[in-house]
């Protein structure tokens, strides 16, 4: 009987049609309780006594600033805050906390702290203490301003540094907060003063909201708050004035050359518009998680897993409640594909806002939002960022608690009008950032809707220039002898080099914060050795001694023998050059490096190497390298000449291998000391 009962059931059901969707859960948020003090400062907590921990977050929700000639200013004044307070110096700071098991950390207009939840006292009295009494000292602002110019010096070679920089640019203009950008010159036009300044202007309670989740009470938060920040004095905080972004009337390409691109950055953008409590809110994001979303989005299908093009292209449109914010869709491309790339970009951008997108696309869009947000819900912090958006972002008590609702009731229609309005192909700039010699050609030919794109040229700084130009003729009386001979008298003269019986070379650099330290060991009689080591331990060697030689990496020893043994063979003496025979190589081209004209000398199949054209100087060196099957270009850029023992040798050496750049930094240098035959063992 049961049988028979479930059949029948069975029966009445309709697989060939998908289930209609039920109605959108209510969702049951808590209210963070709130008060405010005298001062102007919101308090928000959210209780949550799981485990016995707290977090406290300090926001302030100023205007938006233009530090404009002193752009780094705010991040500067950042990170002097939390080392301390006039009352307790940065070491005796660092150590209670560390003893408590916390941490803090401050940037220029905010605070977080997080630690047990027995210590919530004393952490928020830190706090306190760190956020509204700092100790500004000349000598640790210029720690900090040597530190922040040494990061802006780092990121000079870095593709997409220039990239982001530019597009930044480009999109919201140079005197907008969200363009300007930060240099070694405005770095050192700020002073002590200028933090100091900074720091009273815009560090106030005034429109200041701290939030505490965890295992806390209401009551002993608003007592603990009023005793500690109510010395914080309330003031007028100044106002920024600035234009409101332009959008190009028609698609355009903005080019941004850099000689060393291997591959080219991309991005599609357009300024827009949209707040959170905007009506088209959520038809936007939802668009957008259909055209560029992920994985499983238009743009990622497109350019990944048919074309082939890159690793990921994706899309993303901001909001905000103060100015307009961006829309931008892009991908990192082969140099021979970013022709291709841009135009595939621009038709799914222009395909959403034309076409209806399917009912399985709107329904797994609408189905990944459910699902973060529901799980979002499981954390307690979660609680407390919607509260602060209601407030900061003037949004209705319910908005998240009708969230679901509002995702729920997007419809096609409303989908394709979000994208038409917000996703604006046709008054794009398109900024394409690579490598002119290799792409600019196929580039000025990209048609959009039947028009060819107009092409606009400017340098890593967003600064317009004139076209560059790629094919230059190489003179009548340059050879590949001549460049090598100019390149042996520019470092010191035969005679020099022909003494110089080995070389001794130290260098580090930094890796995801961790240092690297580089050793080399050359001598003329074809010996080498190359040791990558970190925290002490060595990562990677090559021995090479005469006829013999081998490689550990990671423990694993090979010995070399073959083209490999040939290969490190024609590196092991101190200048290869003087080895090569000038018959066997090719002069190619004129390229330029780092904006610096350089003879190309093909060396072999798999190397090229760029002579300066004005000081024969060696710039850089490219060479294809096979990992696990796959084809890499390597390149190692040489720069920063100095004189050791009457020859010039280059104290900075970048060496980059896709998305990953090492830039190693000469200590010690030594001619004819430090090497002995046993180094080669």
């Amino acid at each position: 009987m049961l049988s028979f009962f479930l059949t029948a059931s069975l029966a009445q059901i309709d697989r060939s049609k998908q289930p209609e969707p039920g109605p959108a859960p209510a969702i049951n948020l808590k209210d963070a309780e709130q008060f405010k003090l005298k001062n102007g400062l919101t308090v928000m907590v959210v209780e949550n006594h799981k485990l016995p921990r707290v977090s406290i977050q300090l926001t302030i929700d100023n205007p938006l600033i233009v530090e404009g000639e002193k752009a780094g200013v705010g991040s500067l004044t950042g990170s002097m805050l939390g080392k301390g307070s006039k009352s307790i110096s940065k070491d005796d700071f660092y150590e209670e906390v560390d003893y408590l098991g916390a941490s803090i950390s401050f940037g220029s207009q905010n605070a977080f702290a997080s630690g047990l939840s027995k210590y919530f006292p004393r952490l928020l009295e830190l706090m306190a203490d760190a956020a509204i009494d700092p100790n500004f000292t000349e000598e640790e602002f210029k720690k900090e301003q040597d530190i922040l110019i040494q990061g802006i010096k780092t990121g000079e070679k870095s593709v997409t540094t220039a990239a982001r920089r530019v597009e930044d640019l480009l999109a919201f203009g140079a005197d907008h907060p969200y363009g300007e950008f930060t240099s070694e010159e405005t770095v050192n036009n700020v002073s002590l003063q200028d933090v100091s300044n900074f720091y009273n202007a815009y560090f106030r309670p005034n429109n200041a909201y701290l939030v505490v989740i965890g295992d806390v009470n209401v009551k002993d938060v608003k007592a603990l708050a009023k005793k500690h920040f109510r010395a914080w004095k309330k003031g007028v905080v100044p106002t920024s004035n600035f234009a409101k972004p332009q959008n190009a009337s028609s698609t355009e390409i903005a080019f941004v050359g850099m000689d060393n691109a291997v591959q080219s950055e991309i991005a599609v953008q357009n300024t827009v518009d949209l707040a959170m409590k905007d009506a088209d809110y959520f038809p936007a994001l939802i668009a957008n998680k259909i055209l560029g979303g992920g994985g499983e989005a238009r743009l990622f299908l497109n350019l990944r897993e048919d074309k082939a093009y890159t690793y990921g292209s994706y899309s993303r449109i901001g909001n905000d409640s103060k100015t307009s914010t961006r829309f931008r869709a892009g991908a990192s491309v082969r140099n021979a594909v970013t022709d291709s790339a841009v135009v595939e970009i621009l038709k799914e951008i222009d395909r959403i806002g034309n076409e209806p997108v399917t009912d399985e696309e709107l329904q797994n869009a609408k189905a990944k939002y459910v699902g973060n947000f529901v799980l979002a819900l499981e954390k307690p912090e979660t609680i407390a960022r919607y509260a602060l958006n209601i407030e900061t972002e003037g949004l209705p008590k319910d908005f998240y608690k009708t969230y679901l609702a509002k995702i729920d009731a997007v419809t096609k229609e409303d989908l394709q009008h979000a994208a038409k309005k917000y996703f604006q192909g046709e008054n794009a700039k398109v900024v394409v950032t690579g490598k002119g010699a290799e792409v600019l050609e196929n580039l000025q030919k990209v048609e959009f809707n039947g028009k060819t794109l107009p092409v606009k040229y400017y340098d890593k700084y967003g600064k317009a220039i004139e076209r560059p130009e790629f094919n230059k003729e190489i003179p009548a009386d340059v050879t590949v002898q001549t460049v090598l001979d100019n390149y042996i008298e520019a470092i010191g003269g035969k005679d020099k080099l022909n003494s110089v019986a080995s070389v001794l070379i130290k260098a580090e650099a930094a890796m995801q914060g961790i240092m690297l330290n580089l050793e080399l060991k050359k001598t003329a009689k074809d010996q080498l050795v190359q040791d990558i080591q970190m925290m002490g331990n060595s990562m990677s060697k090559q021995v090479l001694d005469g006829d013999k030689g081998y490689v550990v990496v990671q423990g694993q020893r090979k010995d070399l023998e073959g083209d490999d043994l040939k290969k490190v063979k024609q590196e092991a003496a101190p200048f290869p050059e003087m080895n090569w025979d000038a018959s066997k190589l090719a002069l190619e081209k004129i390229e330029a490096v780092d904006g610096e004209d350089a003879y190309v000398i093909k060396v072999s199949d798999d190397k090229s190497v760029y002579y300066s054209t004005s000081s024969g100087l060696k710039l850089l060196e490219k060479e294809k390298q096979e990992v696990q099957g796959q084809t890499f270009e390597s390149t190692t850029t040489y720069g920063d000449y100095q004189e050791v023992a009457g020859v010039k040798f280059p104290f900075s050496i970048s060496q980059s291998m896709g998305p990953q750049n090492l830039d190693f930094k000469v200590t010690d240098l030594k001619v004819n000391e430090g090497v002995s035959d046993e180094d080669f063992n």
